[in-house]
């Protein structure tokens, strides 16, 4: 299986990335030898995708699985020409290596679907598409597309015993930050745990306002952020990867502070109805603009301590020499 894939390695890691009509082409090429494993693959996991869509995915707490998923594979397409270029022709494939990783993914959706474990069939997915990529590619292949893979481990379900035990700290967290906030500004608001009251309205902070697994969906938006853009100075990127759960913190606090006043000033309907499901977006585009305020503010200090312009030594935003660069 893996001899197959081999022979035309050169032909398809030439095929521009970006050329619609080539990757067409080239779809149409590969349709022979992929159709058997695809047809497998929708028998296998058709019934839990199925599931997925039209249960645990349309909720709020699993709500970020599908964009997860077709974010990554989208990634998949993107890196799949770099992939098949980092295959060497000579080299040992070690496509070995994908038939225990099948047969754990194999038993991990076995035992998913039969004890209705939703945490083992979500990472039945990524391990038989690994196994996949590991039988066609091999090890070289696969370490090529480890982004991609690692990424949709943020679609899968924690156990609820974590998720309950850190999340009532993180909601604490917020109603506290809320009702202080709200208090500076002159509204009648108090607090009772994680239960806001402003006015004549109760306002009970739910698990997805502030729960672990909106800080694991925003720390996935900011980690493919960083994948996107490729910064090639490790401080910026660690950093910024770190300051996703402040900026994940902060946002929830925003969401929070919006559908406090909603509530207050529209009514329990209009905070419970359309405007909530609309707080909810105001969450992500809220995170995605502070972690490209972050991003910048980064880049804004490493050109200042590295004297670039507009920094000390920097000219006042006028050419360096290349002496004075060094010497920096």
């Amino acid at each position: 299986m893996a001899g197959t894939a081999r022979t035309d390695t050169a032909d398809r890691a030439a095929t521009p990335p970006h050329d619609l009509s080539s990757s067409i082409d080239g779809i149409r090429r590969a349709l022979p030898e992929w159709w058997p494993i695809l047809a497998g693959v929708c028998v296998l996991l058709g019934p839990t995708f199925y599931d997925l869509f039209t249960g645990a995915w349309i909720g709020e707490e699993q709500g970020h699985g599908p964009i997860i998923f077709f974010l990554a594979i989208w990634l998949i397409w993107r890196k799949w020409p770099e992939m098949l270029a980092a295959i060497a022709p000579g080299a040992p494939a070690n496509t070995w290596l994908g038939w225990p990783v099948l047969a754990i993914g194999l038993m991990s959706h076995l035992l998913g679907r039969s004890q209705k474990i939703l945490m083992f069939e979500v990472a039945s997915i990524i391990l038989v598409m690994a196994a996949i990529v590991l039988l066609k590619f091999g090890s070289r292949a696969l370490r090529a597309l480890w982004f991609p893979f690692f990424f949709m481990l943020f679609m899968v379900p924690l156990p609820s015993e974590l998720v309950a035990a850190v999340t009532m700290p993180m909601k604490m967290a917020v109603s506290w930050v809320t009702e202080h906030i709200l208090f500076a500004l002159g509204y009648p608001i108090s607090r009772s745990g994680v239960v806001l009251q402003m006015g004549q309205y109760q306002l009970l902070v739910a698990d997805a306002c502030a729960g672990l697994q909106t800080l694991l969906t925003l720390e996935a938006l900011g980690l493919f952020y960083l994948n996107l853009m490729r910064h090639p100075s490790a401080f910026r990127n660690i950093t910024l990867a770190l300051l996703i759960i402040p900026i994940s913190f902060t946002a929830n606090v925003i969401r929070v502070i919006a559908l406090t006043l909603i509530t207050y000033y529209f009514g329990d309907a209009a905070g419970q109805g359309f405007l909530h499901g609309f707080a909810g977006m105001v969450l992500f585009v809220t995170a995605l603009l502070l972690i490209l305020a972050v991003d910048n503010g980064l880049q804004w200090w490493i050109k200042r301590r590295e004297g670039g312009p507009g920094g000390p030594g920097g000219g006042g935003g006028r050419k360096m020499t290349p002496t004075l660069k060094e010497a920096t």
